[in-house]
């Protein structure tokens, strides 16, 4: 049995777009399809949380900085085999005065967390994917102002993290290929439709990548 940690936020956890923090049931979220089109031997751990940050703290919204939470995590869980981080969109927030550079730079703080860590089988490291998150979109029910002008910085996603990923020698996936929040819902989630293409094809990027 292999061990693979989903670390995330509310796209992670399944979160239903425009809904009062309804969440879709196990088999229609990420973890749920990965699961399903992964080898059954590989465990998928879902470790999601809303409004997780990368590395800040959220004055708003206390308790979300991923980088006080990841340790722990990393230790309740070991041995591990995998580690993917999907963070970022809530380090948008306008209050946040937040980019998508500065979000990547939170994601090498905690690829080192994980690496120093040891937290892999024998006490190695992991192998460790790092996911550019999709955008945000204007839609037609957003959180008030919360994400004011979120639209145009988290265009910079994708290309950040691959930076990050490249200079820090781990895996880069890019969610935003596969993905976006549907217009009649609230900018930030992903439907049902959006998370089964993102655990998809995660999954097939799982297999061509590592020979397990």
């Amino acid at each position: 049995m292999k061990n693979y940690l989903c670390f995330g936020d509310s796209n992670t956890w399944g979160f239903i777009p425009a809904s009062d923090f309804e969440r879709y049931p196990y088999d229609l979220r990420i973890c749920g399809h990965l699961q399903n089109n992964l080898d059954p031997d590989l465990r998928i751990i879902e470790e999601a949380l809303n409004g997780r940050m990368t590395a800040w703290d959220d004055p708003l919204n206390v308790d979300k900085n991923a980088t006080r939470q990841l340790p722990s995590i990393l230790d309740s869980h070991r041995p591990l085999n995998l580690v993917s981080i999907m963070l970022g969109i809530n380090d948008m927030k306008h209050y946040m005065n937040k980019t998508a550079i500065d979000s990547a730079m939170g994601i090498a703080v905690l690829i080192d967390q994980i690496k120093s860590a040891k937290c892999g089988p024998n006490g190695e490291c992991p192998e460790i994917i790092i996911i550019a998150p999709t955008v945000y979109v204007d839609a037609e029910k957003p959180f008030g102002h919360v994400f004011d002008g979120a639209s145009e910085k988290s265009k910079g996603f994708a290309e950040a993290y691959k930076e990050i990923a490249d200079a820090h020698k781990v895996h880069f996936f890019d969610a935003g290929q596969h993905a976006v929040p549907p217009m009649d819902g609230d900018g930030v989630h992903i439907d049902h439709h959006g998370t089964k293409a993102i655990g998809e094809a995660l999954a097939a990027y799982i297999k061509e990548t590592f020979d397990w």
